[in-house]
């Protein structure tokens, strides 16, 4: 694997496209027969999220209206605590019946490793009591908060908690337990971001909805860009509605600290990943199987079909941790995989029961362990 190297979000402007965050891609009268299945996925989606965003409307303020101090039910004191740090990292957890996995301890473990005072905050319901403990032990705060806003009401709810405690931070780690692993070493990752100065970094780029860095692992260095990603988190409007709490936090951040002055910059970019598959024959043929919209480039020649795909690609942009699975979890080293790929694959992508194939036989979290903790989570995990 070669060694990461951050790459500059681009400066574009969203516009609309930040609205069409989340839907599938509107259907296009050259796509024949496809035209009507993919013209009803569209309608059923747009009423899903006026429906979401319709209830958010009554709900928020009901939300809003409650103490803020209710959020946080439970605040203990970890074991792992090193007054000499200067790094703080906000990590979310969530799981249906209150369990703490061991992939998830050792996820923990992983960050007070690398030099965090790491803060577990819990989602859940209710999180049972021995994996509560088994948390603290590996951890310098432990938090268990009502579910409001997700992992960005967490973050805005406990940062001002986290900062008055280490108000030293030069490292503030936004972090979530929605990925499987790591699969591979973090320290590179981060020694790749500690070693580029103060800025915003993201592991992974998204520019479905404008240029952005996923929110499940972002670290911002700096004390003055820390101090704006809690300036940021404390002006954040929450919401019942994960697509409202999408564009408000995890869409508007990376602009909102480019607009500060800040780099902002990712370790996999969104146009890298495209080149390195469409550098790939294997992997422009599994781009055009998963998508049928691109079945028409199939029978171009090689470099055209790689320029009308990029073309295609750029304009109209994947989901990277998803569509991008077989190249960003493979050949380009990511060391996490997205846990709703796995669980779920909402795109329908063929192929998805091979992820295993991706895990390493040297795996810093071993394949049982990801396998258990996926079945924690409700499900078994795609075969």
């Amino acid at each position: 694997m070669a060694e990461p190297i951050l790459t500059d979000l681009a400066e574009a402007e969203p516009g609309l496209r930040r609205c069409l965050h989340g839907l599938p891609d509107l259907p296009r009268l050259h796509q024949g027969p496809q035209l009507a299945k993919k013209a009803g996925r569209l309608a059923v989606r747009v009423a899903e999220r006026l429906g979401e965003v319709a209830r958010a409307a009554v709900r928020d303020p009901v939300m809003r209206l409650r103490s803020r101090p209710e959020a946080l039910l439970r605040v203990e004191a970890g074991e792992r605590s090193d007054p000499a740090r200067r790094s703080v990292a906000l990590f979310v957890h969530f799981s249906p019946d209150g369990r703490v996995s061991s992939m998830v301890r050792r996820q923990l473990e992983t960050y007070d490793r690398l030099g965090f005072e790491t803060v577990f905050i819990s989602n859940a319901p209710a999180v049972v009591e021995c994996d509560w403990q088994a948390a603290r032990a590996r951890v310098a705060l432990a938090v268990h908060r009502r579910n409001f806003g997700l992992d960005f009401g967490a973050w805005k709810d406990v940062a001002p908690l986290a900062l008055a405690r280490w108000p030293q931070a030069e490292e503030l780690l936004l972090v979530n337990d929605s990925v499987l692993g790591p699969i591979r070493p973090l320290d590179p990752v981060l020694a790749a971001m500690r070693t580029a100065g103060p800025g915003l970094f993201g592991l992974l780029e998204s520019v479905q909805g404008g240029p952005h860095l996923q929110s499940w692992f972002v670290l911002a260095r700096g004390r003055a860009l820390v101090a704006d990603v809690a300036a940021f988190l404390a002006a954040l409007r929450l919401s019942v509605s994960k697509w409202l709490v999408v564009q408000r936090g995890e869409l508007r951040l990376a602009r909102a600290m480019r607009q500060r002055g800040h780099r902002v910059a990712a370790v996999y970019s969104y146009a890298a990943l495209l080149e390195r598959a469409l550098s790939d024959p294997a992997e422009r043929a599994y781009l055009i199987e998963a998508l049928p919209s691109l079945e028409r480039y199939a029978a171009l020649p090689e470099a055209e079909a790689v320029a009308a795909l990029r073309a295609r690609l750029l304009a109209r942009p994947l989901n990277p941790a998803h569509h991008l699975w077989r190249v960003l979890y493979g050949p380009a080293g990511c060391p996490f995989v997205k846990t709703e790929l796995v669980r779920r694959n909402p795109g329908r992508l063929p192929g998805v029961e091979a992820w295993r194939a991706l895990v390493p036989p040297d795996s810093p979290c071993p394949l049982p362990e990801i396998e258990a903790h996926l079945r924690l989570m409700g499900g078994a995990p795609a075969r």
